[in-house]
């Protein structure tokens, strides 16, 4: 069991406001196993110190619980606590007489049979205890399992809820969804009261795919294996309790269901009739859901009988109805009754559901016949009609672009290819045609560590056979086959960041001669040069687009000529050459081919984006993304897509945005080589929120995935993942880490698009030196020299350029009001708030200096709107207090304790900071003669002799306490 609650965040939030709100009631519903009393438990936790929290939980005793059991629980606790005269000492008169009926503590009963009047009593009575209790703080009175509780305890919940004066009570009702069939009679109790004003109605949903990941790395301790937590999440469902049980001890998901999950999940299937459950089991063999005609033929039950029998099990919640056919509530449901089969009764059982479906194929929807048949007969023993219905599978799901199903069925065949003999004559296709069909399928589906295996299969075959069909001067295998099985292998490895991937595309081109022309030549071109651009031999790129290009135009190939033209472009990104990037979408979109849109939507956003065109990139990132899921590549162009839309979203200080399209496209499972940027994103938003925890977080996984690829491979990733690095170092004030982080950026000039990336890398190591005064000159010649060496184009650039001047010019002592200023008008113009505000930030400083108040207050006003609205609280924070600094200058009738002016108060506050006399000045704008003056004046009307008399002083009487607790956050990048 996970000791961390995962993926609840949103709930817990509600129930504090809930408690903030109070008096009011939070009714809450789940499913069993979702997490409803571990929630309970976080809350509790939570709130503990500042409300009483009363838990008490309803018994599962037959049809009716045991009456007012989770009152007798918290009376008891109460006891335990406070006594019983304690309790006596909050009910009316200190008569606990009404308690008696629920805790012997309390005496005995007045009279054996209890009274109309003696019930309203006792109701009464745990009303005015929890209002009397609330009068010494909030109290939360959790009740657990209603979905048990008997007529008495609902009668009282009910009457606490509707009766809640004005006392900070909230009380918490959880129950089972899953348990509340058609007659159950808490449903009408909660459509009542969630009709009562303060009253909300949630549901706990099952675990995003992202959360499931959380989950499973906790209870691991480590990162989970390839593949592991799409299988647990597909199995769950998302939901905690079946990821805990579903996961061995050794790592592994279960083969099979644990005892007393399988006991929880056919709890609900054994109350039932027998007839019901007989149906049920040959209900579990078509899937979670199954068609009420196709349930019918297998069973051989008319309609009307069939409805008969089945529907108790639609009463009691085990099978929903879903239009015209029928549901089990969970796939674990399913998988428990099928489990239970005898393995004789499985066999018939797939091979009545195969027979039917192949004499009446309209059973079910014509996209899933060959799946089902190709299911069924596989489990009913018939390995050849099992092959040849996957194959035609693969051919259906293939057609509809659904790349993951078509590889799992390409699987298929070639796990039952040993088991037919004729195999290759029943499908009219040979092993190795199987291979490479399945290794594309997996190219699509983003499953590239499968489909270099699958590659490398097929190319093992095709040397073998070429090797087996003669001796001397047999010619090998079909170079073009083999060309286009190496291409695609490395494309593969680059997306896994594997060695071998360059090597493997130079092989492909090598294996296709030069004369005559092909197109397979020019797409093997197209793509080395796509990817050997990324390494740092941008002439080989630009060589092999340019052939690829030359070829392509021979052969009046459109779909070839747009692939070379799009390598080419990136090869030389121009962000002011838009003829260039035009002639790239006329024909891109000319050819309607699927592949080139998409990566013509890639380097589009791209190009805008680089260009400070943010809105336009975001607009064509999103049609993008649309695109790849209309293509069926979410996961792998998709998600790439994903980073190029949350880009721009970041720059526009759309932030809440940017993180929903980052969470989408990790909640996906990314390939390698995009979780990088993703990562590097949400953590930069997190820091510039002032959440250092979350931006570490994002920070090490980013570098964690950085470490798989090879440090040049691609460099976006890691210039942007130093850049992270040295802004949280920066934050953190560990300056010397941060200019170590920053080193690669200089060492490692001419990258590919080496301006875009490392100048905002730059930036930073700029403003490090400002803020480290032992930082060496000759650290920031370097970064000097580094900006100087960069081709600066494009607005964007243009904007970061006068930053880094800025800030060098900083770092050497010399605040320019006029430089910052130009800074943050660039960034206005390009509608970047962050940055603006943060130049406007530096200018107000650097006015200051120069003595021009009212100049500073401007800029910071207009600095602390920018950073509050993006909720950049570090910022913000920095600004207001340079703010109140200046304010505070002007003197005026500003008053300050202890008779200090409000100059010295100042002064005050950075000495108990064990701020020096040099820090003071340059705090605060004045010289360190006149720091020492004010200094001498604060130990004279303290009546104390030292600094550390006076720190002493002013910590005692804790005169900063509120203005430590407005900037301690983190300095953020």
């Amino acid at each position: 069991m996970s000791a961390v609650l995962v993926g609840r965040s949103a709930e817990l939030d509600e129930l504090e406001d809930a408690l903030a709100a109070a008096p009011g009631a939070v009714l809450l519903g789940g499913d069993a196993g979702l997490g409803k009393t571990r929630l309970i438990r976080e809350f509790a936790q939570r709130v503990g110190e500042r409300a009483r929290v009363l838990v008490g939980g309803c018994l599962e005793l037959g049809s009716d619980g045991l009456p007012f059991a989770p009152f007798t629980t918290v009376l008891r606790a109460l006891v335990r606590d406070i006594g019983t005269e304690g309790v006596a000492g909050f009910v009316p008169r200190g008569d606990t007489g009404g308690l008696a009926r629920l805790l012997p503590e309390f005496g005995e009963p007045e009279s054996d049979a209890a009274s109309g009047e003696e019930r309203a009593r006792l109701f009464e009575v745990m009303l005015t205890l929890l209002e009397r209790l609330a009068e010494q703080g909030p109290v939360v009175l959790v009740v657990e399992d209603a979905h048990w509780a008997d007529r008495s305890t609902r009668d009282l919940l009910a009457f606490l809820i509707r009766n809640l004066g004005t006392a900070p009570i909230l009380i918490v009702v959880t129950y089972r969804s899953d348990e509340l069939h058609r007659t159950h009679p808490l449903r009408p109790l909660l459509a009542g009261l969630e009709r009562v004003e303060h009253v909300r109605r949630t549901e706990i949903a099952p675990l995003s795919r992202t959360d499931v990941a959380e989950l499973v790395t906790e209870l691991l301790g480590r990162t989970p294996p390839a593949g592991l937590v799409e299988r647990i999440a597909a199995r769950s469902e998302g939901n905690p309790l079946f990821i805990e049980a579903l996961l061995d001890d050794d790592g592994t998901l279960a083969s099979g269901l644990p005892e007393s999950l399988r006991d929880l999940l056919l709890a609900g299937v054994q109350r039932l009739p027998e007839e019901t459950q007989d149906v049920l089991r040959d209900a579990s063999g078509g899937g979670t859901r199954i068609e009420h005609a196709l349930l019918a033929a297998v069973t051989g039950l008319g309609d009307a009988a069939l409805t008969r029998v089945l529907r108790p099990a639609v009463a009691a919640n085990v099978l929903v109805v879903d239009g015209d056919a029928y549901a089990f509530r969970h796939a674990l449901i399913r998988e428990a009754v099928h489990d239970d089969l005898l393995p004789g009764e499985y066999t018939r059982l797939h091979r009545r559901y195969a027979e039917a479906l192949e004499n009446d194929a309209g059973l079910v929807p014509a996209g899933r016949l060959w799946v089902e048949l190709s299911h069924h007969w596989k489990a009913a023993n018939d390995s050849t009609w099992a092959l040849v219905a996957a194959w035609r599978a693969a051919a259906d799901a293939r057609k509809a672009l659904a790349y993951a199903e078509c590889l799992t069925m390409l699987s298929r065949v070639l796990e039952l290819w040993d088991q037919v003999p004729d195999a290759e004559e029943r499908i009219g296709a040979d092993h190795v045609t199987v291979l490479e069909n399945a290794a594309s399928a997996a190219d699509e589906a983003g499953e590239f560590d499968r489909g270099i295996k699958l590659v490398t299969a097929a190319l093992r075959e095709l040397e073998e056979t070429a090797g087996d069909a003669g001796g001397p001067g047999t010619v090998g295998p079909d170079p073009a086959r083999v060309a286009v099985m190496l291409e695609l292998r490395g494309r593969m490895r680059y997306q896994m960041a594997r060695p071998g991937f360059v090597e493997d595309l130079r092989a492909a081109v090598a294996m296709l001669p030069a004369d005559p022309p092909t197109p397979e030549r020019a797409r093997a071109l197209a793509t080395l040069g796509n990817y050997v651009r990324l390494s740092t031999d941008i002439d080989e790129a630009r060589k092999a687009a340019a052939e690829s290009l030359a070829v392509a135009r021979a052969l009046g190939d459109p779909v070839s000529e747009a692939d070379a033209l799009i390598t080419g472009f990136c090869a030389d990104v121009d962000y002011l050459d838009e003829d260039h990037l035009a002639e790239v979408e006329k024909t891109a979109k000319g050819t309607g081919n699927q592949r080139i849109l998409l990566r013509f939507h890639v380097i589009k956003s791209h190009f805008l984006e680089g260009a400070g065109r943010h809105e336009e990139a975001a607009e064509v990132a999103e049609r993008g993304i649309e695109l790849a899921r209309e293509f069926g590549v979410a996961r792998t162009q998709g998600t790439f897509l994903c980073i190029n839309q949350a880009e721009p979203l970041v720059s526009l200080g759309r932030w809440d945005e940017a993180l929903r399209v980052l969470n989408h496209a990790r909640e996906q499972d990314p390939p390698v080589t995009t979780r990088t940027s993703l990562h590097v994103l949400a953590g930069w938003i997190a820091l510039a929120r002032g959440d250092l925890a979350t931006a570490k977080d994002r920070l090490e996984v980013a570098a964690e995935v950085l470490r798989l690829e090879m440090k040049w491979l691609k460099t976006q990733d890691y210039f942007t993942t130093l850049w992270l690095k040295a802004n949280v170092e920066l934050a953190e004030g560990r300056h010397e880490e941060a200019l170590e982080s920053l080193q690669p950026v200089l060492d490692h000039p001419g990258f590919p698009d080496d301006t875009r990336y490392a100048l905002p890398a730059l930036v930073t190591g700029a403003s490090v030196c400002a803020e480290s005064r032992d930082s060496a000159a000759e650290v920031l010649r370097r970064f000097e020299e580094r900006a100087a060496g960069l081709q600066i184009v494009g607005p964007l650039q243009e904007a970061h350029k006068l930053t880094f001047d800025a800030e060098l010019a900083r770092a050497r002592g010399v605040l320019d009001p006029a430089a910052w200023d130009a800074a943050a008008a660039a960034w206005e113009s390009l509608g970047n708030p962050y940055h603006r505000a943060r130049a406007l930030y530096r200018a107000a400083e650097a006015a200051l200096a120069g003595g021009d108040r009212d100049a500073a207050a401007s800029r910071l006003r207009t600095a602390e709107e920018l950073a509050r609205g993006l909720g950049a609280a570090p910022l913000a924070e920095r600004v207001a207090g340079l703010l109140r600094r200046t304010r505070t200058s002007r003197g005026g009738d500003a008053q300050a304790p202890l008779g200090l002016t409000p100059r010295e108060y100042e002064v005050l506050r950075l000495v108990a900071e064990g701020r020096s006399n040099r820090d003071i000045a340059e705090e605060l704008f004045i010289s360190v003669k006149t720091a020492s003056v004010h200094v001498s004046n604060i130990l004279g009307k303290l009546g104390v002799t030292s600094r550390g008399e006076a720190a002493a002083t002013a910590h005692r009487l804790a005169l900063f306490a509120d203005e430590s607790a407005r900037t301690g956050a983190p300095a953020g990048p």
